[in-house]
């Protein structure tokens, strides 16, 4: 197949399309936000318990994983099989902005009501121990170590949400090219 022949199957998707890729792209985004909270409540754990790290790894490690699966779901039940590389990328990208905001939204909540200063103390006991002491000091990295935790202290919980809605949003925006290239599928 040719350049040519990709561009001459292209059609404008119909706003029935565009609602119904919006509506799962919305429950897929639910999905995602599920994992991503889960992450977050097992890096908080993480912190006093090594395998909850570990698991808050796996499931961030988990989530191009998810967003591939749901797309294939949402080519082979909603579209009959068949999807652009365009509108696979759409929809993961809507994918992650929708998960993004509902994480933002329990990040949001958790440092406002929940944290009270537990994670920045964490952070703060780390790298208080001697080991970690010498270690920057070797690196010569403590200066600027201190004054990253200074910038995290001073973060607001509306700041935490929406960097990681960001992040999340910029994540689906690159994911988003390799799982809509190895999820698209032409009719045959």
């Amino acid at each position: 197949m040719v350049i040519g022949d990709l561009v001459n199957t292209k059609k404008m998707m119909t706003p029935e399309e565009y609602v119904q890729l919006k509506a799962f792209a919305r429950q897929d985004g639910a999905l995602m936000a599920l994992l991503w909270i889960g992450a977050l409540v097992c890096y908080v754990q993480g912190l006093t318990n090594a395998l909850m790290g570990l698991a808050a790894v796996a499931m961030i490690v988990a989530t191009p994983f998810l967003a591939a699966n749901r797309l294939r779901h949402f080519r082979d039940e909603a579209r009959g099989g068949s999807i652009s590389f365009g509108r696979a990328y759409a929809y993961t990208v809507l994918v992650f902005f929708y998960g993004g905001l509902l994480l933002a939204a329990a990040m949001f909540v958790y440092f406002y009501f929940i944290d009270g200063g537990y994670l920045m103390g964490k952070y703060q006991e780390m790298m208080g121990t001697e080991e970690n002491r010498r270690l920057l000091d070797a690196l010569g990295m403590r200066r600027e170590m201190e004054e990253g935790l200074r910038q995290l202290a001073d973060m607001r919980a509306i700041d935490y949400a929406l960097n990681m809605l960001t992040a999340n949003i910029m994540a689906g925006m690159l994911m988003g090219i390799p799982i809509a290239a190895l999820k698209m599928k032409h009719e045959t």
